[in-house]
């Protein structure tokens, strides 16, 4: 077998691509994306536009919200995002399951007693409850399943305020499946109708944890956001994973091999705005993941954050590319070359607020010397404004791909 490379020249935005993903977005690119949270959300409720055969690797590791109490009780990775991801490439329409979507959308009230909390659960579980009635065989039956298992499970003093039932279901046939995210993953993204790939970077219960330039120590990811708790007042130093969720107890992690099978097909490989850290160098720091982006030729590309991140206290936009670079090379090795780990940088510099230390134009020339290309292109709407359009965000990168 001979493999050779194929490059193209890229236009951006480029008509001919974008119409051709719009007409038939089953074909579109496989643009993979490592991301968390909730930033993504938007972008990818846009894509099934583009393309059906997007791939997000998304963190396991929020501490916080509900996610933490399923954590606490069951001692699991976190599944909030991987049900916002799902969602928000799932299909809502009539053509899909949108009383699914109503389903896994749904959070108990927050201020109702705890026995109210508990016989709606059971009701839902006995699909007795509205929300269930209008779900047919074989999802009903399934759900039910689920939330069985979750119930049966469920500590006395589990505390169900504002629990997200998507979350609840999530977790149920995560105990129901040997304590494994894949298969009930995968289950329910065929169940809504999911118009991409949704996976955890890890399957196991491990958590974030950052050494400070003031030499302080924070474990958990919900402590280094800024939105549960204050935001930073020193910059992160160093991060890594911690296998205790209260105190920095080193661990390493290796990426499963259908998570590096998903890097290889990848046709972008897309470093998205979110968190900077606890959203995307956390699913940098699984062993793996440098190695198999190096060995992919495609195209990768950081769409740096406009606007504030709490996690980037004190960082320069040049600060950002260095880490992003750092990060991927203790894995991939620490000679690789800048071109193969990233090669493209997307922004608008005329409406986005990037903190930079030299103008762009004089970044662009630095960045070209390291095989970096920067593409500075309409991106902020008057709409989005100050935050990325989704849909110029779209088209860029199916352009790219």
């Amino acid at each position: 077998m001979i493999e050779i490379r194929v490059t193209r020249r890229a236009q951006v935005p480029d008509p001919l691509r974008i119409r051709r993903c719009q007409q038939s977005p089953e074909l579109g690119p496989r643009i993979l994306f490592f991301s968390g949270g909730s930033a993504l959300d938007g972008l990818s409720r846009i894509l099934p536009h583009y393309t059906h055969r997007s791939i997000h690797l998304v963190t396991p590791f929020d501490s916080g919200g509900s996610s933490a109490k399923l954590r606490d009780a069951f001692a699991m990775p976190a599944v909030g995002d991987l049900r916002s991801r799902l969602m928000a490439l799932a299909d809502d329409s009539l053509l899909g399951h949108p009383e699914v979507y109503r389903l896994f959308q749904y959070r108990l009230p927050d201020a109702a007693p705890p026995d109210v909390l508990t016989k709606r659960l059971a009701a839902l579980a006995a699909g007795e409850d509205p929300l269930m009635r209008d779900i047919g065989d074989p999802m009903h039956k399934l759900i039910r399943q689920q939330l069985g298992h979750f119930c049966a499970a469920m500590p006395d003093d589990f505390d169900l305020r504002g629990a997200s039932i998507g979350n609840l279901i999530l977790a149920g046939g995560y105990l129901s499946h040997q304590h494994q995210l894949d298969p009930i993953i995968f289950l329910f993204s065929q169940l809504v109708h999911v118009r991409g790939t949704v996976r955890a970077i890890l399957d196991e219960d491990v958590h974030l944890a950052a050494t400070l330039e003031n030499g302080a120590t924070v474990v958990g990811q919900h402590r280094l956001t800024g939105k549960e708790v204050a935001p930073l007042t020193s910059p992160v130093a160093r991060i890594g994973l911690s296998r205790r969720p209260d105190a920095w107890k080193a661990t390493t992690a290796t990426l499963p091999e259908k998570s590096r099978q998903l890097i290889d097909a990848a046709e972008l490989i897309c470093y998205p705005p979110g968190s900077f850290y606890t959203s995307l160098i956390a699913n940098l720091l699984t062993t793996g993941v440098g190695q198999a982006i190096r060995q992919n030729p495609c195209p990768k590309v950081f769409i740096p954050n406009t606007g504030v991140d709490p996690e980037q206290l004190g960082m320069s936009l040049e600060r950002q590319l260095e880490t992003l670079l750092n990060h991927l090379r203790h894995d991939a090795g620490e000679t690789t070359p800048t071109h193969e780990l990233l090669n493209v940088v997307l922004l608008d510099s005329r409406r986005g607020d990037y903190p930079a230390q030299a103008p762009i134009g004089v970044l662009a020339d630095q960045w070209t010397e390291h095989g970096i290309t920067l593409i500075d292109t309409p991106l902020i709407s008057d709409a989005s404004a100050p935050y990325y359009d989704n849909d110029l965000l779209a088209r860029a990168l199916v352009s790219l791909a």
